[in-house]
């Protein structure tokens, strides 16, 4: 990927509190590690799965608590680190992962800010995107390094420990390593935002095995994340100016191989050596891909109705 060296970036989103404990709320509630374990021994794996935010964020009757839109600001500027504020434009992207991060949230961002508006009813809201390394408070309560990218609904917030890329999707999941690696899995967080603010969230009621709501939950994200991947060359900053100058086939296949990567199959028979499908909460690895390929070659989010088929 690389990004026009004249667009302006907008950090006003973006924060990162790395190091810190920090809240916005939601007390001290640990979330759980799906598919990892206390203590030594094994792959300790800590893919995140949205149902663990969905379990610890969700008021009765499976429906999501709503968005903070009262979001203080005061709040995030004394929880940031400032790492982001050398970013300022698409020269600094192509030189910075840091800086790259801010652009491809300014594209998701614009993508969305216009494609919700026309191709459904709900009325956009940005997400907020929080990086960080240690531990975190959160709306949805404490994470720790231990919890991979994650989107809580209560804040509308984006979660990404950026250690999870190297230590856990390359070396432990066996994934590809790059930079637009990255910039799926955000997209993929930017689509569970989208389904915040259209209610699909509340569709959630059955949780485990591949027909299950919350596999479709999250093949749709995957799906969402090709709409963005297929326009993000025409996505532009605030005065205009296109951000990403150029995204390659082969920056494609490396969310292709990313989606695989953390597809439910994958991560039982690298963690327990055999696949149990009543046990999925993300889908299988050939799912994904194609759920991602379908947004991706279809823009549409009717297109990406992952409730409307017999088999996701």
């Amino acid at each position: 990927m690389r990004f026009n060296p004249r667009a302006r970036l907008d950090t006003s989103r973006t924060r990162d509190s790395s190091g810190g404990g920090g809240g916005l709320g939601g007390g001290r509630m640990r979330l759980p590690i799906p598919g990892g374990r206390a203590g030594g021994g094994g792959l300790g794996l800590v893919i995140v799965i949205l149902i663990v935010v969905l379990n610890t964020c969700m008021g009765g009757g499976g429906i999501p608590l709503p968005i903070d839109t009262g979001f203080d600001t005061t709040r995030v500027a004394a929880d940031d680190t400032g790492r982001y504020d050398s970013c300022a434009t698409g020269a600094d992207a192509n030189n910075n992962r840091d800086c790259a991060r801010i652009a491809v949230e300014n594209s998701l961002y614009d993508f969305w800010r216009s494609t919700l508006p026309v191709q459904s009813d709900g009325v956009f809201q940005p997400a907020q995107l929080n990086t960080f390394s240690g531990s975190v408070g959160t709306g949805c309560g404490a994470a720790t390094s231990q919890v991979g990218p994650f989107y809580c609904p209560r804040d509308a917030t984006i979660y990404m420990d950026i250690s999870f890329f190297d230590d856990v999707l390359e070396r432990q999941l066996g994934g590809p390593d790059g930079g637009f690696v990255q910039d799926y899995v955000l997209a993929h967080e930017y689509g569970h935002h989208i389904q915040n603010l259209l209610g699909t969230m509340s569709r959630v009621r059955t949780q485990q095995g591949p027909r299950s709501d919350a596999v479709r939950l999250e093949l749709q994200a995957d799906c969402y994340a090709g709409m963005w991947a297929r326009a993000a060359t025409r996505t532009r900053d605030a005065g205009g100016e296109v951000l990403i100058a150029e995204l390659t086939r082969e920056d494609v296949q490396m969310a292709i191989d990313a989606a695989e990567a953390v597809g439910d199959d994958r991560i039982q028979e690298k963690t327990q050596g055999q696949v149990t499908e009543e046990n999925w909460t993300h889908g299988s690895g050939a799912s994904r891909i194609r759920w991602f390929e379908t947004g991706y070659s279809e823009s549409s989010m009717a297109a990406c109705d992952t409730w409307a088929v017999r088999t996701p």
